[in-house]
């Protein structure tokens, strides 16, 4: 098996090319049924069956199978039992899942973790790996034959031939989870069919997936400085031309404000106006079959030339581009540009922009941009965080591991979420005077432990310290999913994309910044897409578009 640092692009339905955003939206009814079928490399399986968790809490604002999440205002005083039995019978099940946190105190000096494996019923196990290193620890784990039970697939740090890897090493969970199959496991039955996609390779679902919100969003605006220069709505936003006039008038270098504000690497808004334009998110199928790269079509075209108009209208902070993404974010909490990019989680909590900047200025007014005029096509591109695979075993074996990631997957409001969350009450949390759970010293380091990527829930908006930042999430991620595009290559295997990736992007970065920055003309574009399909380009599409006709195109 030949490793690679990089992996894999995109982890999803292999061979899947064309989950179709349409299916997906018109899923929204919210009512449990069977899952349509999904071709994939000539097989037909079907996905899991979404069945809504009986006496789960409700939510002030409803999901929906489209993968528009939950709200919750305040966090439920009454918890519910979400698993009824613990999953294993003595014994232990290995894990391993990456961290981006501090090292937690060890089993026998961690109550939190001690009541997790109470409940589980046996000892978990786990890997804890800082995230720096998971590239050079997954590598070692499989070279060496050295896989534990259930471990993460991440998307950028996989192997060079993802369907040989899983057919040799991991269990096939589709006879586990395909169809009413899944309802052994409740909580897994309640994740929407538009997660489970992502766990698809080579027309078998071998993956759990870990649910994140479907998109990275369009960034965030100062509602009040738009306020300022007239635009009190974003519904009296008719197209990208006035946005392009609001930017204008909100700029004010005397006052050291811009309209927008970016970062390295951030190709000056460029993520914000590719949307904003319906650009295609990576590629576009074509009804003939034929693959597009998203940089090949006009409305990239004319997403390049209006950030570029910006640039030269002295709209974007001078020198922001060189900005790191600290800098950026405190320029903009600051209340120095009206406009800039960064995901949706960052938004909410102690640290979020709302929180952040009505510290700053109680006037401030953060929101998330929302989709403007009629061609907005939202990125889905953060459906899930990773996707978690099961060692290969025999039935008994998979079975204990699939009750496990269960037991992970206990939604918000449950004693099993409050636990992973929140560590035990009275050590790790205490209760404020709304019922909401807050974290002691002790459960600060607790709760460190990575159990939320083994095991995962559809991610609720909740913000305990504001409805204001719950409603505003809530909505900006339904009205960008309805407009959301999904890349129609999502976990399709290329070897020449996996081998000309880092250079093909760094030579699209490079020269589309030079394009953006007047460096060079906007007919460069033309020998930028050239040059791209003479080093790998068509060659990628080539063998994306083979897989495609192999698997009888989509569903």
């Amino acid at each position: 098996m030949n490793l690679s640092r990089r992996g894999l692009l995109r982890l999803g339905a292999t061979a899947t090319a064309g989950a179709a955003l349409s299916p997906l939206l018109a899923a929204c009814g919210g009512a449990a049924g069977p899952a349509p079928a999904t071709k994939a490399q000539g097989l037909t399986i079907k996905l899991p069956t979404y069945v809504p968790l009986p006496g789960a809490a409700r939510p002030d604002l409803p999901g929906t199978p489209a993968g528009v999440p939950e709200g919750y205002f305040t966090y439920p005083k009454e918890l519910f039992k979400a698993v009824a039995r613990p999953p294993m019978s003595g014994g232990t099940v290995t894990m391993a899942s990456k961290t981006f946190l501090p090292p937690p105190p060890p089993r026998e000096q961690n109550a939190a973790w001690q009541e997790i494996e109470k409940r589980l019923g046996g000892r978990a196990e786990l890997m804890i790996v800082p995230e720096a290193d998971w590239p050079t620890k997954f590598n070692t784990m499989v070279a060496g034959g050295n896989l534990p039970d259930l471990f993460p697939y991440v998307s950028t740090q996989g192997v060079n031939n993802l369907p040989a890897f899983v057919a040799s090493q991991c269990s096939d969970l589709t006879p586990f989870l395909s169809g009413d199959a899944v309802k052994e496991y409740p909580n897994l039955a309640a994740i929407p069919e538009v997660f489970w996609k992502q766990g698809i390779v080579a027309g078998k679902l071998y993956g759990i997936p870990i649910p994140r919100n479907m998109v990275g969003g369009l960034g965030f605006y100062r509602a009040d400085l738009f306020a300022a220069a007239g635009v009190t709505d974003l519904a009296q936003i008719g197209d990208t031309e006035r946005l392009a006039e609001l930017l204008k008038a909100v700029t004010n270098p005397k006052e050291k404000r811009w309209g927008l504000v970016t970062a390295t690497g951030g190709l000056f808004g460029l993520s914000i106006f590719a949307q904003l334009f319906g650009a295609p998110n990576g590629w576009r199928l074509e009804p003939s079959g034929k693959l597009v790269a998203g940089f090949e079509t006009e409305e990239y075209r004319a997403a390049v030339e209006y950030t570029r108009k910006l640039r030269e209208a002295g709209v974007i902070y001078p020198g922001s581009e060189g900005f790191d993404s600290l800098k950026r974010k405190n320029e903009f909490n600051a209340g120095r540009a009206a406009l800039t990019y960064d995901g949706m989680p960052a938004f909410l909590g102690p640290a979020g922009y709302l929180q952040t900047q009505k510290k700053i200025d109680p006037k401030a007014d953060p929101r998330p941009l929302l989709p403007i005029g009629s061609t907005t096509a939202a990125f889905l591109n953060n459906i899930v965080f990773a996707v978690n695979f099961v060692k290969k075993a025999d039935a008994t074996k998979v079975k204990e591991v699939l009750r496990v990631a269960d037991f992970f997957a206990a939604p918000f409001g449950s004693e099993e979420y409050t636990l992973i969350q929140y560590g035990v009450e009275g050590t790790d949390h205490t209760r404020d005077d709304k019922g909401n759970p807050v974290l002691t010293e002790q459960g600060a380091k607790d709760t460190t432990v990575p159990w939320k990527y083994l095991g995962a829930p559809t991610q609720p908006v909740f913000d305990a310290s504001s409805v204001e930042a719950v409603k505003l999430t809530h909505d900006a991620l339904a009205k960008m999913i309805a407009v959301g595009v999904e890349d129609p290559t999502t976990g399709l295997f290329s070897p020449t994309s996996e081998n000309r990736f880092e250079a093909l992007s760094t030579m699209r970065t490079d020269r589309l910044t030079s394009i953006i920055a007047g460096r060079a003309p906007l007919s460069d574009l033309d020998q930028l897409i050239k040059d791209w399909k003479a080093q790998g380009g068509d060659k990628i599409r080539a063998e994306f578009e083979s897989v495609i006709q192999k698997s009888g195109g989509t569903s």
